[in-house]
């Protein structure tokens, strides 16, 4: 099988687990590593056996690359994105796609234009856990989905975040930086949503510094911290997400799926494995399910690894730009309908992606 080369710019602290778990994925190879600080692409170069640390225009003009990665903040993702396709390449951006709607949408038409791919995190909704979830919501475990309720919540990251003055701005808060991994697996399971609505806050707007090196400092916060979210799927499910940093602890569930003839308790959508636990009309006992698909360590990177197999064999790709922007839609519609009073019809919509096939080994993807 031939090795699709790829080439990841951005260097910072997530590039770790795209560098090192390239190496397990038989049909992709990191070719190449590149950063605006060309000290940490050297770094991450040497730390992780990557043959060359290149300049962001070095690497978007190498022809041998076919995919960037793109794992810079997520102001410059849609900048990033946008060059990578002008250089006649494929793109798999972090998460989200983008911080606004005409900036995602710029991204897929260009893809469009020049025939090339658009992919995005996250890609945990491939992983063991919540792939097992889905086959059981597909062969019927819990009969029709009625209703599911998601839930991040936790006080920030101004305690133990090096750098946290980020999560607190435009294009992250808890809505931005955590709910694509909860909105991605609802719509995996569930399908396209319709319509949402929504009500945001601020809830303390300045946040003091207490980890290090910026102990002491102040954070002025520009964008909301808390977000309760309720949408309509297409079809017929109602969902509710609240996601805050303005909790100092909770014991909700993280996600659950509601249907006529039972409920399904899903794992953490940040990560990969299980538990997955299972209640029915059948077994009226809440029960663990063993996990039916691999992939359940951190295996951050199968998505790039589907979408080098289907730019090969000319099938979608899973975790692709249409699922991304749908999520980027959601989100930007939660804070519409705040402002706005009302529910949002969303202009968006993708098909719900492609089911892993069980039975595949760590490292293969299905052609």
């Amino acid at each position: 099988m031939s090795r699709t080369k790829i080439g990841i710019i951005g260097c910072g602290k997530i590039s770790g687990i795209y560098l090192e778990s390239g190496k397990n994925f038989e049909n992709i190879e990191v070719a190449a590593c590149a950063d605006i600080d060309m000290e940490r692409a050297r770094s991450q170069a040497a730390a992780y056996g990557i043959p060359r640390a290149l300049t962001v225009e070095e690497l978007l003009a190498d022809p041998e690359i076919k995919i960037v990665v793109n794992l810079t903040i997520p102001k410059v993702h849609a900048e990033v994105d946008l060059a990578a396709i002008r250089a006649g390449k494929s793109v798999y951006s972090e998460k989200p796609l983008a911080v606004h709607r005409e900036e995602g949408l710029q991204i897929l038409e260009a893809a469009k234009d020049r025939g090339v791919r658009v992919g995005c995190a996250p890609d945990t909704f491939l992983g063991g856990g919540l792939q097992t979830c889905r086959k059981l919501i597909d062969d019927g475990a819990i009969g029709e989905p009625v209703a599911a309720s998601a839930a991040m919540l936790c006080h920030g990251h101004e305690n133990w975040h090096p750098d946290p003055d980020f999560y607190y701005q435009p294009g992250a808060g808890p809505l931005f930086d955590m709910g694509p991994y909860y909105l991605t697996a609802l719509i995996s399971m569930l399908g396209p949503i319709r319509r949402v609505t929504g009500s945001a806050r601020v809830t303390f707007p300045q946040r003091l510094i207490t980890s290090k090196p910026k102990y002491g400092q102040t954070i002025q916060v520009n964008t909301p911290t808390h977000i309760s979210g309720v949408m309509d799927f297409a079809n017929g499910a109602i969902g509710t997400l609240v996601t805050s940093f303005d909790v100092w602890s909770a014991n909700m569930p993280l996600m659950e799926i509601y249907g006529t003839e039972g409920t399904l308790s899903l794992p953490d959508p940040n990560s990969f494995g299980g538990p997955v636990k299972l209640w029915t009309l059948k077994e009226p006992q809440w029960r663990e399910v063993e996990l039916t698909h691999g992939y359940t360590e951190n295996s951050r990177g199968l998505g790039v690894a589907d979408m080098a197999q289907a730019l090969q064999s000319g099938r979608p790709h899973r975790a692709n730009g249409e699922l991304a922007y749908h999520v980027l839609d959601t989100m930007q519609s939660f804070l519409d309908a705040s402002e706005a009073g009302r529910h949002i019809e969303l202009s968006s919509t993708c098909t719900r992606p492609a089911a892993l096939p069980a039975g595949l080994a760590n490292g293969q993807i299905d052609a």
